[in-house]
This record gives C-alpha cells, sequence and structure tokens, in this order.
C-alpha cells in the first residue's frame, strides 16, 4: 500500500481543509486529485501528522497557516478560527467559546456540525461542546 493511500483510508478520503471528498483515482496533478499535506500545527521546528487534501486546496495554503472554514450553512455570530482552536485545546485542556448563534437550534446545529468536523480533523482530542444562554442568544463551548 502506498503512503497516499494510507493516508486516504485513515482520512476516509476527505479533504482536510475543505472537508469534501476526494477522489483516489484522480491524477495527483489534476487541483481535486489527492495530495498529502504536513500540518504543522505543532510548536515551531515540529511537523504535525500527514493529512489528506485536494491538491488545490494544498497548494492555496502554501506555507500560511491553514484555515478550515466554517459550514456556510450555519448560523453562528464570531466564529473562532478552528485550527487555533485545536492548538489550544492540544496544548493545554480546558474550554474555549467558539461562536454565538442567536438560537438554541442554530447552536445544537453549530454544535453537532464542529463536533463531527473536530473528531476527523484531530481525532486524538477527545472534545465535548455545550450551548450557554447569555446576551440574547447561546454561547458554544468546546471543551477537553
Amino acid at each position: 500500500m502506498s503512503k497516499m493511500d494510507e493516508v486516504g483510508e485513515r482520512e476516509s478520503w476527505r479533504c482536510w481543509l475543505c472537508d469534501e471528498p476526494v477522489d483516489p483515482d484522480m491524477s495527483v496533478n489534476d487541483p481535486r486529485g489527492p495530495s498529502i499535506d504536513s500540518i504543522n500545527t505543532a510548536k515551531k521546528g515540529k511537523g504535525g501528522p500527514e493529512r489528506l487534501a485536494h491538491r488545490a486546496c494544498n497548494t492555496k495554503k502554501g506555507a500560511v497557516k491553514p484555515v478550515v472554514p466554517w459550514s456556510d450553512a450555519l448560523f453562528v455570530i464570531d466564529p473562532a478560527p478552528i485550527i487555533g482552536v485545536v492548538e489550544q485545546l492540544t496544548r493545554k485542556p480546558g474550554r474555549v467559546a467558539v461562536a454565538r448563534c442567536p438560537s438554541k437550534s442554530d447552536a445544537q446545529d453549530a454544535s453537532d456540525w464542529l463536533l463531527d468536523r473536530l473528531s476527523r480533523l484531530a481525532p486524538e482530542l477527545t472534545l465535548e461542546t455545550k450551548i450557554e444562554p447569555g446576551g440574547g442568544g447561546f454561547l458554544l463551548v468546546v471543551s477537553r
């Protein structure tokens, strides 16, 4: 089994950046083709795990810190950068407020989506969410 196949199987053939399917049979030179991205989310000088990405997503990211977007289907206000939340909770257990939502059902939708996304982005972390009322809305908090 090639390294690409190993990483692809582990990642369920989904791009870690855009969360869309990656076709294992597509050419690695095609923008939607598979590529391996070495995430550098650990301390400076220490590489992180190798993850599956579309060639275009990996190229677009380049040498800058990656951005994992929140779903456009969610109604969230002031969403926290997902990679930053993962880095913070990897370094030290605790809790991080990640977004505000106007209704409890919006917060629940965001919670369900975020836990699913984080379980694939950082499978080594055991995270949970809590929805807290306040300020005329609801705060979504992630904790480890």
